[in-house]
């Protein structure tokens, strides 16, 4: 359960919109189920060779349970040595292996979500006027979060300057702010404010 949780964990901070969402495909499955067997196997061998760490009676089995768990996933995260590739460094070792799965289940969950993504943005966003949108929307939602950590509003916030310098055209500039604002403060934040507001946006 330790494995499960830890891949599951990762997982669902990469894809804070929608975590749900991020966990209900193959690579994502089989993430979660390489860290499950990694413990299942690292507990196995500390069975078969009955290492006890120190702890005596009742407490050995869940001392073995919690080195079995956490050892596992702490091997499975580990670079032996790294390579340099180019200008880029390249870590070799267990982790490298877990990384190629990670990297698989990320590209098929932004796959599906920008689908999705997509089609609600173009429905919330409709008929906004950018500049309104972008004077009125960004303070309103950052106010109905009590929690949203400073980093990400200062991320938010630099996302919407450079997009306020880019020459496009302001119906696909409110397209991509309204992106930016699902990635802080999610969908169902970002429909209530719109409702909120309604016409004093258009």
């Amino acid at each position: 359960m330790l494995g499960v949780v830890v891949g599951i964990a990762e997982l669902v901070s990469r894809y804070r919109d929608a975590p749900k969402e991020a966990l209900y495909t193959r690579p994502a499955l089989l993430y979660v189920a390489l860290n499950l067997a990694a413990s299942v196997l690292a507990l196995a061998l500390i069975r078969a060779y009955d290492w006890k760490f120190g702890a005596t009676g009742a407490a050995v089995e869940w001392t073995q349970v919690m080195v079995g768990g956490i050892g596992a996933m702490a091997l499975f995260r580990t670079s032996l040595f790294t390579v340099r590739a180019g200008d880029r460094d390249i870590g070799v070792g267990p982790g490298s292996f877990l990384q190629i799965f990670r990297d698989a289940a990320d590209r098929e969950v932004d796959r599906l979500r920008a689908q999705a993504r997509g089609s609600t943005i173009g429905q919330l966003m409709q008929g906004l006027h950018y500049s309104k949108a972008s004077a009125g929307l960004i303070p309103y939602c950052l106010a109905l979060m009590q929690n949203l950590p400073d980093e990400d509003q200062q991320k938010l916030v630099r996302a919407v300057l450079l997009l306020d310098k880019e020459s496009i055209d302001d119906d696909v500039k409110v397209l991509i702010l309204g992106l930016h604002l699902i990635n802080a403060v999610g969908p169902d934040v970002l429909k209530a404010a719109v409702k909120a507001l309604g016409d004093k946006l258009k």
